[in-house]
């Protein structure tokens, strides 16, 4: 795996594996390229050239202090993938990753980018206001800073529950995944966690959303306790000239992991589409 750096110096750490035509996928808060796990292995022996990077902030790239913010998230990612010769790519994004992958391919990449696939994805916006009655309360955001700057090992083993679904009633949990998600988290740096809950929580994508013309699909689950469907998908399906979603009674915020096989099949049929 490599390193590149960017042009304020900061290391971004990413991983480029196959040939053909290339997926770039992009990560939630505060995760790493390895959350991709499940669809890296898939989508290679399905022949096709994946590449998933470490945000700056988290995982294994710079632990940053400044540029913990979307416009400078996009700014890396073209550097990137400009850097790897990317064109006619499909970017896969999973929550914040949704909004870094559409911000991105709305300001720099009209030209290089073919398909975008938001998976739970935090776009239009999550923040509630006038325009976004059914949005989530600043408290809430608060509270999730609070807990990342005084109490983040607890923290990121407590919010696996919600995030994977596992405390529903019957729910199959996995420690195994719950301390994936752990092991991820803590690799990150702290303010760069803190600076993100303010990128993915009041960053506004509308205009994102509605300046794009290629193909968009929206992928959510109907029980996603931390990015409300109603509040994200449902609204940015209306923004969008050429989006189609597709909603999953009873998945979590975590599909992507906890079910794969149905994530997969579904982003395969929407790239070869």
């Amino acid at each position: 795996m490599s390193k590149f750096t960017v042009k304020d110096g900061t290391e971004i750490y990413y991983k480029d594996l196959g040939t053909g035509q290339p997926i770039f996928f992009h990560h939630g808060w505060p995760l790493s390229a390895d959350d991709w796990d499940a669809q890296i292995f898939f989508f290679l022996e399905q022949g096709y050239r994946v590449i998933a990077h470490d945000r700056r902030g988290h995982g294994r790239s710079t632990q940053t202090a400044t540029g913990n913010e979307m416009d400078t998230y996009a700014a890396d990612v073209d550097e990137l993938t400009t850097f790897l010769g990317l064109k006619d790519a499909i970017h896969v994004g999973h929550s914040t990753g949704g909004g870094e992958a559409i911000h991105y391919a709305a300001k720099y990449g009209k030209s290089k980018v073919s398909k975008v696939v938001l998976i739970s994805a935090v776009t239009p916006y999550m923040i509630v206001d006038a325009n976004n009655p059914n949005g989530v309360p600043l408290a809430v955001f608060d509270d999730i800073r609070a807990n990342t700057a005084n109490n983040r090992q607890q923290f990121y083993h407590d919010i696996t529950f919600p995030f994977y679904g596992y405390n529903r009633e019957g729910a199959d949990i996995k420690k195994g995944i719950q301390d994936n998600w752990w092991r991820q988290g803590m690799n990150g740096g702290i303010k760069a966690h803190y600076d993100c809950i303010k990128a993915f929580s009041e960053t506004n994508f509308t205009e994102d959303l509605k300046s794009v013309d290629f193909p968009v699909l929206i992928l959510h689950g109907e029980d996603d306790q931390i990015v409300p469907y109603a509040t994200t998908a449902l609204s940015a399906i209306k923004l969008l000239k050429n989006g189609k979603i597709i909603t999953y009674p009873g998945l979590p915020h975590g599909m992507p992991t906890t079910h794969a096989a149905i994530i997969n099949a579904d982003l395969l049929a929407f790239i070869k589409s």
